[in-house]
């Protein structure tokens, strides 16, 4: 339903400019606006192609002394605003990337300090964005509109404490500047020729701009911003300038990092940079993008001839470690190019680090894979024409992710779109936010609704994200339910299976194809014990007794269906072992210890490599640990030939790979149409890691008991961890020397731990009982 808005008193006037950046941030502010601004739109009539960014502005005075001053500003695409010539916030790409229909963000900013005595100018530029950019596949643009739109409002507390409003209306002006292009996945172009020199403040001429239009739209949508905003975090200057063998002039930055370049270059008006983005080089040392398929990932920079000039992207992101420069007036020095990254401001959480180099390299990898694609939400790659929210990869990757950073409110926020995404049969979109018309169902995939959720409380103690997506974790354990066969099968639909696992071919005899509908068992029981576990913290005990009655018809069914009478499972793979044993699917005792005994014989098989996909990976290793094959699981994690996390790392990887073999031992690429050179799935294998490398484990939810057990092995001689809880940091730090080993600990205070030594041999473990605090131990 549309609303109409209350007239008020607008004493605004504002334009956004990229002038001065002033230190205002934005603010946890909890008190949320009554909305009498109006969404205010351009009456330019558009190319539908090109689609300049556009420019909105409005000056009012003020003529009394302010006590406080917050902006509530939120947009049809992405906007930057300026306040007298300073910019409005430390965060970009705002206001996030939400399912826009029916969750749009507004952020909230103290802009006291920018508000004057006199005149005063508000400036915001709004760009394409997510809203109505191009983004997913087919006919890609305009996913939730046609036009780009603005919605501020400035509410004013003088000094006397009598209030005042400040918001969009039909009083407003727009206009066009210098961003003349603006894409995600195709970058932006900047002519410096069209700059409108101080436009954003209060003395500029705005009599050629044009009034804007005042539309209507229902604001039920607008929910203030829980999660952290993207920023600018690290920078980068050039490691290397060279020259490929087909003649390019490249920059290598050194790292596959998510961002842009800013460039300072001084020309004549007219000269036109460009610049391409690329993660890899082609066996040749030559510029590869065929990766990025249709994505054009350029920046284009006109200059205006007036002294040195500054370009930077503001509507756009690129996935990258080489950029290839073409038409840049003059020689290409270190100190004109700065690339500087882009991710939400999670802050970090914990630290890894062991006595073999290659390891260490794997887990910043893993970190920087991370850092790439969680912006705003958790993309699957950031570079081809793709960046979607694949729910797959998320609850993949999601435990790794908690001991590199806190990511409570970056997936609180995800995870109320994938609850609006929802179906209303209950099944889970492939990518939320949904841009594939509700493509959905797959297992695996839409089990994020009930993994994430459970995995979070059990990291950070917080029940409230089970209340919160309770009714969604019953919908998707329904629509499996109702989609059993008369056998008690989910065996319905469409689903990617273990996406990507290693496929060798059968001239061996060899096949590493788990059955889709076999996993799909797996995951169905997942979920509902998940859901029982659920029920039971939210005391619902007459959804406990259900969900028990319908886990034990799922585990029936699936031992009837897909094991032999000698235990072995229809699908003799890798994955169907780990999923069988991480999901309790056979019967305690002797059949799991046969299962565990025919995986590890499936790994000898393969020389002592692994085979899984996306929904074998994060598991394999944990479950190896879990029936006693911690030496195999050493062997699987340092092994460094095709297929192996260490693989990539000795071919030079910065990032995680899509594929194990992204890049082929002869130098050659894996299939263009899918190899993303940084893509965080397989990085899940840092959850082990962390768990026991450094053997930090959490023994109740939030950490409130905490297990430290560290698995010697690998011939490691040390290794330590941190981990921010929200108790506090722990550490976990072993040594050996000799035939000695040495423990130092610290456990948070308010917590207790179970901290268990093992001799230098890896066995042998005593176990003490402490309080918080820090602790030594020797054997």
């Amino acid at each position: 339903m549309r609303t109409t808005l209350l007239k008020v008193f607008f004493l605004s006037i504002a334009i956004f400019g990229f002038a001065a950046v002033f230190a205002v941030k934005a603010q946890n502010i909890t008190t949320k606006p009554v909305w009498r601004a109006h969404w205010i739109e351009s009456n330019f009539e558009e190319d539908k192609t090109v689609r300049p960014a556009q420019y909105f502005r409005k000056v009012f005075t003020n003529k009394r002394k302010i006590k406080a001053a917050i902006a509530y500003i939120t947009a049809h695409g992405m906007y930057e605003a300026q306040l007298n010539g300073k910019r409005v916030g430390d965060a970009y790409l705002t206001p996030g990337w939400t399912s826009y229909k029916k969750r749009l963000q507004y952020q909230a900013y103290d802009v006291t300090p920018l508000v004057i005595k006199g005149e005063n100018s508000i400036g915001v530029t709004v760009g394409n964005g997510w809203y109505r950019g191009a983004i997913g596949w087919g006919d890609n643009t305009n996913r939730w509109g046609t036009k780009s739109g603005l919605l501020f409002q400035m509410e004013i507390t003088f000094s006397d404490g009598t209030k005042a409003t400040i918001g969009s209306d039909g009083t407003w002006k727009s206009g066009l500047g210098n961003i003349q292009y603006n894409e995600i996945y195709h970058g932006e172009t900047i002519d410096h020729r069209l700059a409108k020199k101080d436009w954003a403040l209060p003395g500029y001429d705005d009599s050629a701009w044009s009034a804007v239009k005042v539309a209507s739209y229902d604001n039920s949508n607008l929910v203030p911003t829980i999660n952290e905003p993207v920023k600018k975090h690290e920078t980068f200057k050039p490691v290397k300038i060279f020259t490929t063998p087909k003649g390019e002039k490249l920059i290598d930055f050194g790292q596959n990092m998510v961002g842009w370049v800013i460039v300072k270059a001084k020309g004549a008006a007219g000269d036109h940079i460009s610049i391409q983005h690329a993660e890899v080089l082609d066996k040749e040392g030559n510029f590869y993008t065929t990766n990025l398929r249709s994505a054009k990932a350029t920046a284009n920079y006109i200059l205006s001839g007036d002294g040195e000039e500054v370009f930077e992207p503001h509507f756009t992101f690129y996935g990258f470690r080489y950029i290839k420069v073409e038409g840049y007036p003059g020689e290409l020095l270190p100190e004109n190019f700065t690339a500087v990254t882009l991710y939400s401001d999670m802050a970090p959480a914990g630290t890894l680090s062991c006595s073999n180099p290659l390891l260490n390299q794997l887990q910043h990898n893993i970190a920087w894979g991370q850092r790439g694609n969680f912006l705003d939400v958790p993309t699957d790659c950031p570079q081809r024409d793709e960046r979607l929210g694949w729910t797959g990869d998320a609850q993949a990757f999601f435990r790794t992710a908690t001991f590199n950073f806190n990511v409570k409110n970056f997936f609180t926020k995800w995870l109320k779109d994938v609850a609006a995404d929802q179906r209303a049969d209950g099944a889970i979109p492939h990518v939320i936010p949904d841009v594939l018309n509700s493509d959905g169902g797959a297992t695996g995939w839409a089990d994020v609704s009930t993994i994430i959720p459970w995995q979070m409380y059990e990291v950070y103690g917080d029940k409230q994200v089970l209340i919160d997506q309770y009714a969604s974790m019953k919908a998707w354990v329904g629509y499996m339910e109702n989609h059993t066969n008369v056998n008690g099968l989910f065996a319905y639909g469409d689903h990617f299976g273990d996406w990507l696992s290693f496929k060798p071919g059968n001239d061996a005899g060899s096949d590493a194809i788990t059955d889709k509908y076999e996993i799909a068992q797996c995951f169905f029981a997942h979920s509902t014990q998940l859901l029982i576990n659920t029920a039971k913290v939210l005391n619902k005990p007459d959804d406990v007794t259900k969900y028990e009655s319908l886990l034990k018809r799922i585990k029936d069914a699936y031992n009837k269906e897909y094991v032999t009478g000698s235990g072995r499972l229809m699908s003799n793979t890798q994955t169907a072992y780990v999923l069988a044993l991480q999901f309790d699917m056979l019967p305690d005792g002797e059949a799991r210890i046969k299962a565990a005994q025919y995986l590890a014989g499936n790994i000898g098989k393969y020389n002592n490599h692994l085979t899984t996909g996306f929904l074998g990976t994060p598991y394999l290793c944990h479950v190896l640990s879990r029936f006693g094959y911690n030496d195999l699981a050493y062997t699987l994690l340092l092994q460094d030939t095709f297929p192996s996390w260490l693989y990539p790392v000795k071919m030079g990887a910065t990032t995680i790979w899509e594929r194990w073999d992204g890049i082929k031992p002869d130098g050659s690429f894996q299939n263009p149409e899918m190899n993303s050179f940084n893509h965080y799935a397989y990085g899940a294998i840092g959850d082990w890691m962390y768990q026991n490398i450094a053997g930090i484990q959490a023994a109740e939810p939030g950490y409130k008991k905490i297990v430290i057990k560290p698995i010697i092995g690998g011939k490691l001689t040390w290794a330590e961890g941190t981990y921010d809880c929200p108790f506090g940091k722990i550490s976990s730090k072993w040594k050996i020397t000799g035939n000695k080993l040495t423990m130092d600990v610290t456990i948070p205070q308010n917590t207790t731990a179970d901290i268990y030594v093992p001799d230098a041999a890896g066995k042998n473990y005593k176990m003490y009982t402490v309080k918080g605090g820090t602790y030594q131990y020797s054997r």
